[in-house]
Parts: C-alpha cells; structure tokens; sequence
C-alpha cells in the first residue's frame, strides 16, 4: 500500500500524515510507504519516520517521482488559497487547476498501463457556493444545492470537482471529494486565506497579540475543528464505494460536517474562555474585500450525507477552542486557559 499526500507538510497534510502513522494501516491493510510531496519540508516533521518518503518541489514538475511507483491512494491538499487566488489568478489557475489536471493524467496513466486504479481524494472547499443575485442559496444548503461560485478559487475548486466526477464515471480513476468548511482554529501564522481571521481571531489573543476582524460580529460563518476536518477526510479516503448509509456513491461531493456559528458568538465564547484582557485584543475593522468573499459563503448546512458516513460536526465553538488549548498549549500566551464554561 503506497499512499501519496500532495501538500503534506501543510496545516492538514501533516495531521492526516500524522493519523496514518499513528495506525500505520489503510482500511487494515498495513501501509507500505507514505509519500508526503511538498515545495517546503520543515525540520522535525514526519519527514524522519522511516515509513515516509520525500518529494520536495513544485508538485507540477515532480508527478514523475510521485508516480514512479504505484500509488494506490492519493490524498490531494495541495492549493492555492482563496485570497491568493483572488489576487493573482493565474496562479490559481496554475495551482489549482494545472496541476490536478496533470496529476488526474498521470494516475489515469498508472491504470491504462495496467497498474493499479488509485484512489483519488481531492479535498473541494465550501467555497464552491455563492449566492447568486439571479439564483440565491436556500436557507440550509446540501449537496443538491447548485454551486454557483463567487471567487476565482471557488471557481477553480468546482473545475477539480467536475473533471475528478468525469475521470471517475470512465474508470480512469477513483475519485472521492471531500468539501472542507473553514477549518478554526488553525495554529502556526496567518496565511493569505480569505477565512484566515476565523483563526486569528482566536489564535493570536491567546497569544498575547491584537487580532483585527475583518467582517461586521453579527456574520454567520460554517466551521470545522482541524480534528473534525481530518476525520472527515481520511473517512471520505477509506469508505467503500456504493450505495447505503456509509458508502460513498459515485462521485458526488461530501460536505464534511459544518458548525454554524456568528462571528460574535467567537469572540464571546474567547472572552469566556480566556477573559477579557484577552478578548479586548481582538478589534473590528470590516474589510469589503474579505467580506465578500467570506460572505458569499454559506454559513447552515444539510449535514445528512456526512452522518450517513458516521461523521458529525463539532458541538459547539467552545469545544473548538478547547481542542486548540489541549492541542497547542505551548502557542497560548501563560499556558493553558482555564475553561469553565458549560
């Protein structure tokens, strides 16, 4: 069993690099080597354990080395993000677009030479919904909702998700699409997320330092823990393939489970959690840009196809926050907050 995870030294390539180690197995076959293929390998990574093979480079112009042996199943993280994408978009399209249209091509390759089939999990965004003027999204949304993007990298992320269904339907391929809510709290420094300041917001008061929140409190927003979100997609990798509560059918897209939350409930759940000195560093500066993006994103979802797969979302923020606290207590300014909320 060769495992391929594009992205692997990113935020979620580690955690789920980090749970297939832990096991060492795939649906109980045991793994033979974890491929993590990245443009940056930090120091002290997965990189040392002797399961782990490195593919350091632009992914673009290492699929050779990707697919120089096998691989049975590729777990697809690597992207561009939002604001990025919105920014320059021919990187998006380069990034987002290009690569995983190259990379489709060569594990069609694999199978058409007489390898194995692979598994091909691609992780889509909440991000390939907008409300449309001519066509506004329902009050809950679910997989049956149309996409109708409204940012180049949701754009892009539908792009992945249509041609990964034709490239399935003609057996080129398996392919399964996991769409990742905002995933809150993300540890480390801020990236060029669109979402990013869903993070921030959290992350940086408890670290002693002043966090602006670009969008007016009262926005709702759908959130994911980075526990959840590696669940959901290593749940979507591993299902069986059919029809039934916990199979996966066709190629249609799993939106992982979502937390509805506003932004103010955020900041009062911080200020419960870790009082006032530090909820007092987080001020509000609406930012149009981001707000349109992030807004056009919708915030109540139809979590029925995910719980069929025996995944659910997270209770409530508070329980988000408390996993961040456990998971990160060296990155929270006096050490671990005291929760006593209910």
């Amino acid at each position: 069993m060769r495992i391929v995870i594009t992205g692997g030294f990113g935020f979620l390539g580690q955690r789920v690099a980090e749970a297939l180690l832990t096991t060492r197995t795939f649906r109980g076959a045991p793994i033979d080597r974890l491929v993590l293929a990245d443009r940056v390998v930090p120091s002290g990574s997965a990189a040392a354990d002797p399961l782990v093979d490195v593919v350091r480079g632009d992914l673009a112009d290492r699929l050779d080395e990707v697919f120089a042996e096998p691989v049975d199943v590729l777990i697809h993280l690597a992207s561009a993000v939002s604001a990025e994408c919105e920014a320059d978009f021919d990187l998006g399209m380069r990034t987002n677009v290009d690569t995983t249209r190259a990379l489709l091509e060569a594990a069609r390759a694999q199978s058409a030479a007489g390898g194995p089939t692979p598994r091909v999990v691609f992780s889509s965004s909440v991000a390939v919904y907008g409300s449309d003027p001519a066509l506004p999204l329902p009050p809950v949304v679910s997989e049956s909702t149309l996409p109708t993007p409204r940012s180049s990298y949701g754009i892009q992320k539908l792009i992945c998700e249509q041609l990964i269904a034709d490239y399935t339907r003609r057996g080129f391929l398996d392919g399964r699409v996991a769409r990742l809510m905002t995933v809150s709290v993300r540890p480390g420094k801020p990236n060029a997320a669109a979402s990013g300041f869903l993070s921030g917001i959290i992350r940086e008061p408890l670290a002693g330092l002043p966090a602006v929140c670009p969008v007016h409190p009262a926005l709702k927003v759908a959130l994911a823990s980075p526990r959840r979100t590696v669940a959901g997609i290593l749940r979507v990798a591993e299902v069986e393939r059919g029809t039934g509560p916990g199979r996966i059918d066709g190629a249609v897209p799993v939106n992982l489970p979502a937390l509805t939350v506003s932004v103010a409930d955020m900041l009062s759940t911080l200020r419960r959690v870790a009082g006032d000195a530090v909820a007092d560093l987080v001020s509000i500066a609406p930012d149009p840009g981001v707000e349109a993006i992030v807004g056009s994103w919708p915030a109540a979802f139809d979590n029925a196809r995910a719980t069929a797969l025996g995944l659910a979302p997270d209770p409530d923020f508070a329980s988000v926050v408390r996993d961040y606290l456990e998971d990160h207590a060296d990155a929270v300014a006096g050490g671990p907050h005291p929760y006593d909320g209910p």
